[in-house]
């Protein structure tokens, strides 16, 4: 009548390793040629010298940076309110941007694209099948050192 009762079998979350692009990346960030990704609200007026700052950063650790893009937000009307968020939670640009990343990394042959914010795993992984090389955030580069 009764059916004993069963354990359960789900599988017990597991914290996933350190992803393989950020692992496969830190091995070559010397002598690696890098596109250099800047998002920032237009009420940064420093984004200038953040770039600079960050590929110096970059040349310090081997790095040569061949591109440097820009997205700003909130620059044209309308945008004003929405400032601090990304455009898209997918990629954090507008997709327009990043076809202008991917199309700059195919011309560059560039074998990154660093990210001077943050990005979420979701973002990494997704960038990272659209651009067609790894992409990570300049922190990670930094953490790994």
């Amino acid at each position: 009548m009764h059916q004993p009762r069963r354990r359960d079998r789900r599988l017990a979350r597991r914290v996933p390793p350190e992803s393989a692009q950020r692992q496969a990346f830190r091995l070559t960030t010397v002598g690696a040629d890098v596109v250099l990704v800047g998002y920032f609200s237009a009420k940064q007026k420093d984004f200038e010298t953040l770039m600079a700052s960050a590929a110096t950063e970059l040349a310090a650790r081997g790095a040569r940076v061949v591109v440097q893009i820009v997205q700003r937000r909130g620059v044209s009307d309308g945008g004003v309110q929405k400032m601090g968020l990304p455009y898209s939670s997918r990629t954090l640009l507008s997709y327009g941007k990043v076809r202008e990343v991917a199309q700059a990394c195919d011309q560059a042959s560039a074998d990154a694209v660093i990210f001077v914010t943050s990005l979420t795993e979701r973002q990494q992984r997704t960038l990272t099948a659209m651009l067609g090389r790894p992409a990570v955030s300049l922190s990670d580069i930094l953490a790994a050192d």
